[in-house]
């Protein structure tokens, strides 16, 4: 099992692959190009903060995730797969298959997660195909209204506010008042309910109860299942974290055990995918957002969440469709958060407006060809989170910045398939995949042909950044529904599912 991915394919060894930047509309396959995939339903799931070293089938030497590993020997495997460098980024770009700083989404807070009104969602355009849609659980990319998922193209909605539960930050974030890990405050279908136990077990039992409505109704359905866990707070059971005392520090021992429970709910999952005769017809999908928050092995990268390095982007991505999708099978080409966008619409044969622009490619001549001719490209990363004029605090910026131009060159990487540029170090990804050397001084040119792509990129995505003025002068809007529904009847008690 390769954990470090090493190459030698010399189509990808020389300046002109690097160079190459063919625009997204090439890549894209029309739905009626797909070969014979009948519309299957889709499951798509992505935990928070967990790390590709994070699961047992990545080597870790000492968490057990039986389930995930179970699907990943069911799969077919994305093994440089990346994501943004923090959460909100990869959320917006995988819901409009466009670059997250288009989206205006260039922070977690400060209403630079807010994704433009503008933006398609994955879910209209499913939904245009005649599925069922529902979200449950971290949403993340505004909590005003408009911004919302119920107004994005889902028919159900179940989640918490904010970047987390709990959370509240200066502008519009905020969760619901009194909210927790365990027995969190859930706004469901734009109603608050209290729920009873651990937020990442309501969350699947929530998603299980959705799906086998759509069953009984005989409608296609896409579940994006989208757990808060193992993002900090970490909060779970003592009976998870004690399994890890004396193997690492408190706080990752309950970062793993947060971990173990997302695994256990992803074998009911799969358990109830049998029972309910699913699993034959249902794209099942497991990805993270970003690179680890406290993990301990990290499958020999550099850096981790919040990284420009490989340990900061590169992320699980599993594919599983039986008979369609080939067990057991790794593809080792670069692919990137975007591309889900358009793949999830090939395979579900629904129609891509014109005008999108993507940036995503569709992965689904890769499944059918882990070897077909897939052109070199260069993906650029930013970190972003530059702080804000005007805001409280630490949010507030310092020292006469003019975010966001003065922030451009702080926190960007260039990535293709045999190199990676950081600022000012260029890396050898095929020959140093743990980064420990830059060869800049030896390979100049390149490093210049990737700035020269990144300085491009941003000069495309600076008139896009379109919530960096917004006002952090307003209200909460997850708080003031809250306590005006409260005020008026109560809260009711969430009904569990009946599975």
């Amino acid at each position: 099992m390769r954990h470090i991915k090493t190459k030698n394919r010399s189509l990808f060894r020389t300046a002109a692959a690097i160079a190459c930047a063919l625009t997204a509309s090439q890549h894209l396959m029309a739905a009626d190009d797909v070969q014979s995939i009948a519309q299957p339903n889709i499951i798509l799931v992505m935990t928070d903060d967990q790390g590709y070293g994070d699961l047992g089938c990545h080597g870790h030497p000492f968490l057990k995730t039986p389930n995930l590993d179970k699907l990943y020997s069911q799969s077919t495997r994305f093994t440089d797969f990346h994501a943004s460098p923090t959460c909100a980024p990869t959320r917006a770009a995988l819901m409009s298959g466009r670059a997250a700083f288009k989206n205006g989404v260039t922070h977690t807070v400060l209403e630079r997660d807010r994704m433009t009104l503008k933006a398609t969602t994955i879910a209209q355009v499913l939904k245009g195909a005649g599925y069922a849609t529902g979200i449950f659980g971290k949403w993340h990319l505004g909590d005003e209204d408009p911004y919302q998922p119920h107004n994005r193209g889902f028919d159900e909605a179940f989640i918490h506010g904010a970047g987390g539960i709990g959370q509240e930050f200066p502008g519009s974030q905020g969760d619901a008042p009194g909210t927790a890990y365990f027995d969190p405050i859930i706004k469901h279908n734009n109603r608050f309910v209290q729920t009873k136990g651990y937020c990442t077990d309501v969350f699947f039992s929530q998603t299980l109860g959705w799906i086998k409505e759509q069953k009984d109704a005989k409608k296609p359905f896409f579940a994006y299942l989208s757990t808060n866990a193992p993002h900090s707070p970490y909060i779970v059971a003592e009976k998870y974290s004690d399994m890890f005392k004396g193997k690492c520090s408190k706080k990752s021992a309950a970062f793993f055990g947060m971990i173990v429970n997302i695994d256990e709910n992803m074998g009911l999952l799969m358990q109830k995918m049998d029972e309910w005769n699913l699993t034959e017809n249902t794209l099942l999908i497991f990805m993270t957002d970003n690179g680890s928050s406290a993990g301990t092995y990290n499958s020999g990268m550099k850096g981790m969440k919040g990284s420009l390095n490989e340990g900061g982007s590169r992320v699980p991505l599993f594919m599983r469709l039986p008979g369609k999708i080939k067990p057991g099978v790794d593809v080792d080409r670069i692919t990137r958060h975007y591309d889900l966008f358009p793949t999830l619409a090939n395979m579900a044969g629904a129609s891509i407006p014109q005008d999108l622009d993507l940036d995503g490619r569709s992965l689904v001549p890769l499944i059918e060809n882990p070897n077909v001719a897939w052109s070199d490209r260069n993906l650029v990363f930013h970190k972003g989170r530059w702080n804000k004029k005007g805001a409280p605090g630490r949010w507030g910026i310092k020292g006469g910045k003019n975010p966001p131009d003065d922030f451009k060159y702080a926190g960007f990487a260039v990535r293709n398939e045999k190199y990676r540029l950081v600022g000012g170090w260029l890396y050898d990804i095929e020959e140093d995949p743990s980064e420990t050397k830059s060869i800049k001084s030896k390979y100049p040119e390149v490093a210049a042909e990737m700035k020269k792509v990144y300085d491009a990129w941003w000069d495309e995505v600076r008139p896009l950044m379109v919530n960096e003025d917004a006002s952090l002068d307003t209200g909460k809007p997850f708080v003031e529904q809250f306590n005006k529904q409260k005020a008026a009847g109560g809260i009711p008690d969430w009904v569990q599912p009946k599975l």
